[in-house]
């Protein structure tokens, strides 16, 4: 496995496809991902299994064949159009669960990174990802890179001029930072390294004491000068040399909420997150800022995971809006 500055790096990469063009939108990405990363692509399409009679099944085996052929000849086009970018691709046609699937070859075959279109062949809907893609992204034990699904032509490779990068303060949040920085050096990218200051909780007084607003506002200040020195410290890194990096501090109630502001503002390219901050707990697959963004971002969002890749990660209620720290 290669690294990059002691860190897995993206050599190998899924990227599902059920043959629908919001699901071909993801192979723009594709390109923009796997030429910094020198990545092994692989093309997978789950044929979903046909659980008929036995009366049907000498049929059902007629049309497996036929639909194995089609998905075959799918794949290879877009092989062929990858490899004209000098992408090195192959590709596997499988039959069985789709979303069970996928997770499945990714864990055997040892990807360290999937690519996800946020809805396929079903079309768009008014929620932020497909059912599908849900349980692709709570099930995967690996990095993922989850596309926005937009109607229309498909566009041409994308460049990521402008990465956001929310911190914490936590290693675990800048886990990001040496695959973003490889990522920015390739495409000349701005990365924006982002710290909210979050508003305290006070007593739930109307109006406010005067007494509690004085607190309050300390507690905001000793927290921004704080988060001034990280930043300025963290811009020092030698990996980060030769970047465009902008910082930014933000004062909120609401951290989720001035972070997709500031997405839409600076026409953020890409949001970057580790799936756990410093309060992470590795019995959820991510923490409540990841779940936010992926069901409410409008860019696209790349999840480095921070846990092994054997930990086991449950949730009985993984996209919860709770208030509470990554």
């Amino acid at each position: 496995m290669k690294e990059l500055k002691g860190r897995p790096m993206f050599d190998t990469i899924l990227v599902p496809l059920d043959g629908s063009q919001l699901a071909d939108c993801v192979l723009p990405h594709v390109l923009a991902i796997a030429r910094p990363f020198d990545a092994e692509i692989t093309l997978l399409r789950v044929l979903e299994k046909n659980y008929a009679g036995a009366s049907t099944q000498m049929f059902d085996l007629l049309n497996w064949q036929i639909n194995k052929t089609r998905a075959a000849l799918y794949l290879d086009k877009i092989q062929a159009r990858l490899e004209k970018s000098n992408i090195r691709v192959q590709t596997q046609v499988l039959e069985g669960l789709i979303a069970e699937s996928i997770t499945e070859y990714a864990q055997n075959q040892g990807m360290k990174l999937i690519i996800l279109s946020s809805h396929g062949r079903h079309g768009l809907t008014q929620w932020g990802i497909s059912s599908v893609t849900q349980k692709i992204i709570l099930s995967a034990q690996t990095s993922l890179l989850v596309v926005r699904a937009r109607a229309g032509e498909l566009a041409e490779a994308p460049v990521y001029r402008h990465i956001l990068v929310p911190l914490d303060g936590s290693q675990r949040a800048e886990n990001v930072l040496p695959i973003i920085t490889h990522l920015a050096n390739f495409h000349k990218s701005q990365i924006h390294l982002t710290r909210v200051i979050q508003t305290p909780e006070m007593a739930r007084q109307m109006p406010p004491a005067r007494e509690d607003i004085e607190l309050s506002n300390r507690v905001v200040e000793r927290n921004r000068e704080e988060a001034e020195r990280y930043l300025e410290q963290l811009k020092s890194r030698s990996y980060l040399e030769g970047i465009a990096i902008q910082t930014r501090l933000v004062a909120s109630g609401n951290a989720a909420v001035a972070l997709h502001q500031l997405v839409e503002q600076e026409q953020i390219d890409l949001v970057a997150l580790s799936a756990h901050g410093y309060s992470g707990n590795h019995q959820w697959p991510y923490g409540s800022m990841v779940n936010n963004f992926i069901l409410y971002g409008k860019a696209s969002l790349l999840i480095v995971q921070d846990l092994p890749s054997r930990q086991e990660s449950t949730s009985p209620e993984p996209f919860s809006n709770e208030r509470a720290e990554r």
